[in-house]
Order: C-alpha cells, then structure tokens, then sequence
C-alpha cells in the first residue's frame, strides 16, 4: 500500500471514531510503522500533527452539528472536551472566533443538484450514468468550491473565471512537458468550458503513485534520482511560463535563514550537544552570503518530496500538492527533494552510505534539462544545509514534532560531515 493510500485508511478510521479517544500508537500499528515514522508521514501528507488533525475534525464536526441546531454544550461533551469553556478556547485558537460568529461568516458555495449536474455533463461527449461523488483530500474535508469526481477518470470544477482560467494555464504548461495533468476535455462543441454564471470545466484525473521506498533506496537509486532531477527541471520549465499570470511573492531565502533559523540551530546546538562547530555558521553567513544573489531565482514547486512527485511505471508522471505562491532560487525544489528521501532514513540499512548516489542522480537529473551554474553548483551545499536548518527550527517550534526536530538534528550533522563530498559531486556535474 502506498504511504498516501495508508494516511488516506488512517484518516478514514479518525472520521469514524472522532468521539473516542485516538492515539498516535494505535493508528500507527494499525499502519504497521514505527510511531516515529508514522507522525513523520502523517505531517509530510496532511501539514498537521496526529493531535493537531484530530483536535481540528473534531471541531469541524461539532461544527456542522451546531449548525444543525444541537446545543453547544452537548455537542462539546460528545466530543471529548471535559467543559463548554475548554472547547470554546480550542475553537477561538483554531478558528479566530466563537462558534456563533465562525457561523454566521461561512461561506456558501454554488449549490448544484444532482440533477444541475447530469444536465451539465450532457454538453461532454461522455457515457452518461457515471456516479457523480464529492471529493475529499487528505485532511479528511471535502475539496472547497465545486468539484466532483465523475466515474474514475473526470473531474469536473465550478469555479470564478479568473481563477479556473490560471488553474487552466498552469495544467496545460505542465502537459506541455510531458506530465499528467488536468487539462480541460473539449465539449461537443469544441469548447474548453462551459462559460456560465461560474466557468465549468471537465478534466482528466492524474493517475500515477509515488515510487516505493524499496526503488528509492535499493540498487537503481542513482538512475531514479537522475528521474526526480530531471522531472524538477522540466517542471521548473512549466513554472517559468506561468509565473507572469501567478506573482508570486519572493522569499530571500539567505535572510530566512541567517535572521530566524541559524539562531535557533546555533542555539539547540549547545542545548544538545550537537557536534556542530561555530565555524560551520561562520562559513554558511560568508559563503552562501556571498553566492545567494547570483543564484536564479523563479517559481517553484516549494515541497516536492518523493510522496508529491508521481511515477507511472519508471517514469514520472506528475506532481501534486503545488504551492504555486513562493519565488525562491532554483535549487531549492532539487535540494528539498533529497533532504525529503534521505528524512526515510530509519529502517532502511546504510541509507547514510547510499544518499550521496541518490543526491548525485537528482543532482545530474536537473543539470541535464537546465544546466547548473557555476554558483548554483558551488551553492549545492549551502542550499542543503539551508533547508535542513529550518526543519530543524520549525519541527523544535512545534511541540507536537520535537521528536522529528531531533531526528532532524541527526540529519544536518550528517550533512555537515559529508560537506567535501557534497561540494565534489556537485562540482563535477
């Protein structure tokens, strides 16, 4: 089973049992890992602690039974809170108001009825009498707007003009290299969408599966690392002609770092007793300073970990799970990408031995669709560490991921250990 497809059965059961008690073991054996590396995937594939996803269905659903016209309080009792007051605070935390309030502000979609939506799919050259279901993503919540699948391979969206025009454009840059993507199905007519009160599109699904650990790490890992660099690139390529239309905002990534994460490192250094030298900081703020301007900078994916990055067979298919809101240097996206498969590391033998080979694949990967310069090249290193140094800050900040801010830690020293290795390889691409 796929780590997305696990999450996916964990968060069913949650929805099924969100008026008992649910711990991070008991999901984890369900899925057959290690605690650790159950609340390690869990975090990568829904952004939340188990506590934090929990704590926030529950409100969700006390919500919706609220608004159904059950008492406050009964509600708050049913869903574990020992006190109306209890959950009233956990309510305005994670919503920014009461309950009545959060109430009267919600947002109600277009309503289609089923109806509405068979008499619009007429307009496809499509059989049908395909079910028609809501969507629902890995947070447990239904898809905001108006999406639903239709059968296993559409998908059909409502949505405001502009919006679902730039949706369209970023789907036919990333068909335009090669990768799966939702591009619109013409209608009889010949027509992209169905131009409504609200644009109305009809699109292929993305079909593809992230690859297994086992092909990541075993004895082909230098050749699927080369796959991963090389999609990147070609991404990077999509993203480059859509970036005009989507603005993203800049993220001076040297400033981020030395300004809130360095600090925080430097500080849990001597908390821990990480062997971590001061010369260490003393060269990233001197060197990488000096590179950080000259490197390019665009669009980026922002989180492409192996679990966001789909293969259909041996090849890459398509992404998921874009930001689409970050300008930042190149590297980032190819970088983030390793430190995500070398983070897998527990229960896989000699994966510190094996993680250069798969950093030189992705590396050689994207160098061969855009070739690195010579500063990209020597900033390989930098990146790197840049990264690893804010997971290690944020995973501290966050009291629910202390433990993954520890395993980071383990990380980062690896990585400073293998600075001449890394600054070899990334030389000689």
């Amino acid at each position: 089973m796929q780590p997305n497809d696990i999450i996916k059965s964990s968060i069913a059961y949650i929805e099924q049992n969100l008026k008992t008690d649910i711990s991070a073991e008991e999901l984890a054996s369900m899925a057959g890992y290690s605690v650790w590396h159950y609340q390690r995937l869990f975090a990568q594939t829904t952004g939340l602690s188990i506590a934090a996803f929990i704590g926030k269905r529950r409100l969700d659903r006390a919500l919706g039974e609220i608004a159904d016209g059950r008492r406050a309080i009964d509600v708050a009792l049913e869903y574990g809170f020992d006190t109306y007051a209890g959950f009233y605070k956990a309510f305005v935390r994670v919503y920014g108001g009461s309950p009545k309030k959060t109430l009267s502000k919600t947002e109600v979609s277009v309503m289609y009825t089923e109806n509405d939506l068979r008499k619009i799919l007429e307009i496809w050259d499509i059989p049908q009498k395909l079910p028609i279901l809501d969507i629902y993503i890995m947070d447990g919540s239904k898809v905001s707007g108006n999406v639903w699948s239709v059968g296993e391979d559409f998908i059909l969206k409502a949505g405001e003009k502009e919006r679902m025009l730039k949706n369209l454009n970023v789907s036919k840059a990333l068909s335009a290299q090669g990768f799966a993507a939702s591009t619109p199905i013409s209608t009889k007519s010949g027509a992209e969408y169905l131009d409504d009160d609200k644009i109305i599109v009809l699109t292929h699904g993305i079909k593809g599966n992230p690859l297994p650990k086992d092909d990541r790490f075993g004895d082909n890992r230098r050749e699927f690392g080369f796959k991963y660099g090389e999609s990147i690139a070609r991404l990077h390529n999509a993203l480059a002609v859509i970036e005009p239309d989507i603005k993203p905002q800049e993220q001076n990534l040297y400033t981020h770092v030395t300004k809130w994460a360095l600090p925080e490192v430097k500080k849990q250094s001597y908390q821990y007793q990480m062997e971590v030298p001061n010369s260490f900081f003393e060269n990233y703020i001197s060197t990488f300073g000096d590179l950080f301007d000259k490197l390019p900078k665009q669009l980026i994916h922002r989180d492409p970990n192996p679990s966001n990055i789909l293969f259909d067979g041996d090849e890459v298919s398509g992404f998921i799970d874009f930001d689409l809101s970050e300008r930042n240097v190149h590297l980032w996206d190819p970088c983030y990408c390793a430190t995500g498969i070398l983070s897998e590391w527990r229960g896989v033998d000699g994966i510190y031995e094996k993680w250069p080979d798969i950093l030189t694949g992705i590396l050689q990967g994207y160098n061969s669709v855009n070739p690195l310069t010579d500063e990209e090249k020597q900033a390989v290193y930098y990146v790197i560490c840049s990264i690893q140094m804010i997971c290690v800050a944020y995973f501290e900040s966050v009291s629910e991921l202390k433990e993954l801010a520890k395993t980071n830690r383990e990380m980062l020293q690896f990585i400073i250990e293998q600075e001449a290795k890394i600054k070899q390889l990334s030389n000689n691409l």
